[in-house]
């Protein structure tokens, strides 16, 4: 395909956020008394509570996070967990760093085509995030009102595009999120799959696997070698 438009997930996508949140909810876990509990398996439950009430009637994602977190707490056994203590992971925003593949692909396919950006996040979060450029087109959660996967945040990026849909190329690296939430509306998918995870056997299957941003230089022209 020759895009038109290229739009990207940024959290696991652009900005390495594993590195950064693993610390926050270390010490959300030491706060609480909770730090026996393993982080890895207590941010994976969280995320999946997030994914379950990003279903629901739009609430912001500082809510979600906070409900999530209370919610965790009581799955892992810890009393008292205060949800507010989920302000600890917004602190690291500002601290984010973005792989290393990131600008300079980026900056490559900027030259050939419009970029945006399509992120389940209240604006004041990515406005936090160091990004290192400006995009053409900005999709939040906020701004739709609704998120990845129920449809709605994608739709608004559909609506805003100005292009036709076969010529939206979206890349992210949630399969709950991403594939599950743009599949069924026909748009074409990268699956960005830094981690090297297995596919889901009820996940919709991608257009593309990439282990990370390069791979979609080809698509436009360019060869992977430039980054």
């Amino acid at each position: 395909m020759r895009p038109r438009l290229l739009s990207f997930d940024v959290f696991g996508t652009l900005v390495d956020t594993p590195s950064g949140q693993d610390a926050a909810f270390r010490s959300i876990l030491e706060d609480a008394g909770a730090a026996h509990v393993a982080a890895d398996a207590f941010w994976t439950h969280w995320e999946e509570r997030n994914i379950a009430h990003y279903w629901e009637p739009y609430r912001p994602y500082k809510e979600i996070c906070r409900l999530s977190l209370e919610e965790t707490f009581e799955r892992f056994g810890v009393p008292g967990g205060d949800g507010g203590l989920i302000q600890r992971y917004f602190d690291v925003y500002p601290r984010f760093e973005l792989y290393p593949d990131v600008l300079p692909t980026l900056e490559i396919l900027g030259r050939r085509t419009r970029l945006a950006l399509v992120s389940n996040i209240d604006d004041d979060l990515l406005a936090a995030t160091k990004l290192g450029r400006d995009f053409d087109l900005v999709c939040t959660a906020e701004r739709a009102r609704g998120y990845k996967p129920d449809g709605r945040l994608f739709r608004y990026l559909i609506d805003r595009a100005g292009v036709g849909i076969e010529e939206i190329l979206h890349s992210g690296q949630s399969q709950l999120t991403d594939l599950v939430g743009g599949k069924p509306l026909g748009l074409t998918i990268a699956w960005i799959n830094r981690r090297g995870l297995a596919l889901r056997p009820t996940v919709p299957p991608p257009d593309f696997i990439f282990p990370g941003l390069a791979p979609l230089l080809p698509l436009l022209g360019d060869k992977p070698e430039r980054v």
